[in-house]
């Protein structure tokens, strides 16, 4: 008012002060204000808070328009292990006011843990560059239009993709023919197989794919904004990225199923055993994430005792002193039956009945283990192995351990013939599964029943809807191991998208540990809201479809049995 009177002040004579009145009343009544003032003074009376102002500030609030975005920033940080890597900050006007509402970061694919120093840096300046050259096509867009902005974000990137492809040297003709040649014509007779048959060379590699280094800026500015619309919305991640996915959230949710690792005898153990990447325990249905966790803290315990006791011959005395990448254990191996026996026995010893209240999962390493030269997997220190005696390997080893009921990637997708017979002997007693995070397009390898996808690069969060949609009921959420993130938004996406399961990795890691804290809190939550499911059904794509599991083709079987958890009722027991 004070204002109004400078004002008034200073007019020339009574029209003009006149004039400036029914200025302003019209003003105020285009805008509602005398409506709005009046029902704010009323329910003020009507209610008589204890903090009037409060009161007002609040009501006022929820009339003001919502938040646009003003710019986006991307700053250099450290990952996890300290290597270089963007944060994408989203700022946006509210009530008048530029205010900083959400950053994310998502892991990155820079190439070979060997990249030096200067190209890493170079990496992250160019996705640093991308955030700049995109404020102002992001300007003024809410940040709930999700579609909008991830269409934005991967127009950019396609862009930069397709001057990258035509500025790539197109492959020869000749060579290229050559190489069919090569995968279609036998060996010379003096080379056998086992049944004396010529042996043919390995097929060629698939094309590398086209990564931009500036893609970086595409994941993390997608979740920065995803963060910013549910900000702006009052809810909680998972909750605007189940509104994304759909328009009527569902009255209830669950959380996905954790596959943890509890062992690794990849490339980085100490011992000679290479294969297997990841040893995971996967719980049965129907039980409650806080229980998956504490029992495989207590199976590693038990390990780890087993191992410090040497009972279990050929295995390191120094199980627990290094941990890989995924944050499970190293153990020093020597051969492909020790880690399974090891867990076999932990479990046995705490009475828990592995292949019923527990199961097991594999990740293979086995593409990063081929020698092109060579045409042979490097399955342990020394051990050379074709891709024909990879299958036979695990097709005894499955058979040896029927509690391993899903396997993830365990050969090259080039190995067609492979992928074929292991999925026609092990089809219905394991479960292939095959990592498409740069692959999407792209047809599954033969037998494949499951897909482990990953929040890294360009991947937005329109692309995790898109294919948890057109994949339902086969997609599991993972981390990058190989360049880590420390952003802990991977639980509320997949119990967001309605994934059956999730990898966060082993339970060390301030980076894992924060994701497995935040996937209790969602659980706690939800269980509070009464919006907590559990479902009690062996779903894939971890375990396999047998026969006797095929669903009535009469019966809607999309969820599945279902357990309501009321605030009141009791969660279901622990392992017996």
């Amino acid at each position: 008012m004070s204002l109004f009177y400078a004002q008034s002040s200073v007019c020339k004579d009574a029209e003009e002060l006149t004039e400036l009145r029914q200025s302003a009343a019209d003003f105020y009544r285009l805008n509602h204000v005398p409506e709005h003032l009046e029902r704010a003074l009323n329910e003020l009376f009507t209610r008589r808070p204890s903090d009037l102002h409060g009161y007002l500030a609040e009501f006022f609030s929820a009339l003001s328009s919502p938040p646009r975005i003003s710019r986006v920033e991307g700053l250099e940080v450290l990952d996890s292990r300290g290597q270089p890597s963007i944060l994408a900050q989203v700022y946006c006007i509210i009530r008048n006011h530029e205010k900083l509402v959400s950053s994310a970061s998502v892991a990155s694919y820079f190439g070979p843990k060997d990249s030096n120093s200067k190209d890493r840096a170079e990496q992250v300046s160019n996705a640093l560059q991308w955030i700049q050259d995109l404020n102002q096509q992001l300007q003024d867009l809410s940040p709930e239009d999700q579609s909008q902005v991830d269409h934005i974000l991967s127009g950019l990137y396609l862009s930069r993709l397709e001057e990258l492809s035509e500025s790539q040297p197109k492959p020869d003709d000749s060579t290229s023919t050559s190489l069919s040649n090569m995968a279609d014509t036998p060996a010379p007779s003096n080379k056998k197989g086992k049944k004396g048959s010529a042996v043919k060379p390995p097929p060629p590699p698939e094309p590398p794919e086209l990564l931009l280094s500036g893609g970086l800026s595409v994941g993390a500015l997608s979740l920065s904004v995803a963060r910013g619309g549910a900000q702006s919305r009052g809810v909680a991640l998972y909750q605007h990225i189940a509104m994304l996915k759909s328009t009527q959230p569902p009255p209830q949710m669950h959380i996905p199923s954790l596959l943890i690792s509890v062992l690794s005898c990849g490339k980085a153990s100490p011992g000679k055993l290479n294969l297997f990447e990841e040893v995971l325990l996967i719980p049965k249905p129907g039980l409650r994430a806080r229980q998956v966790m504490q029992t495989a803290q207590e199976v590693q315990r038990e390990m780890q005792r087993i191992v410090g006791s040497g009972s279990k011959a050929g295995v390191s005395v120094t199980f627990g002193a290094l941990l890989s990448d995924c944050g499970a254990p190293c153990l020093s191996a020597e051969k492909v039956e020790q880690p399974l026996d090891l867990l076999s026995e932990a479990c046995s010893n705490l009475e828990l009945n592995l292949g019923a209240e527990l199961f097991v999962g594999l990740s293979c390493a086995t593409p990063n283990l081929y020698d092109h030269s060579k045409g042979k997997y490097e399955v342990s220190s020394g051990l050379l192995k074709t891709p024909d005696e990879v299958v036979d390997l695990l097709q005894a080893l499955l058979l040896k351990y029927p509690s391993v009921v899903t396997v993830i990637d365990p050969l090259r997708r080039e190995d067609v013939e492979q992928w074929k017979r292991l999925a026609a002997s092990v089809s219905e007693s394991c479960s292939l599964l095959s990592d498409i995070t740069f692959r999407v397009q792209a047809p599954p390898p033969p037998g494949v029943k499951g897909h482990v996808l990953k929040h890294v690069n360009h991947v937005t969060i329109s692309d995790l809807i898109r294919v948890s949609t057109e994949q339902e009921g086969s997609v599991v959420l993972g981390p990058a191991y190989s360049e880590p993130s420390s952003d802990p938004a991977l639980p509320d996406l997949a119990v967001g998208l309605g994934l059956d399961f999730l990898k966060l990795g082993g339970l060390s890691g301030a980076e894992r540990t924060t994701r497995f804290n935040r996937l209790l809190a969602i659980e706690d939550e939800l269980q509070r809201e009464g919006c907590l499911v559990l479902k009690d059904k062996l779903l894939p794509p971890i375990f396999p479809q047998r026969p006797e599991q095929n669903p009535d083709p009469d019966q809607d079987t999309d969820q599945g049995p279902e357990q309501d958890l009321d605030q009141d009722q009791t969660p279901p027991s622990e392992f017996s």
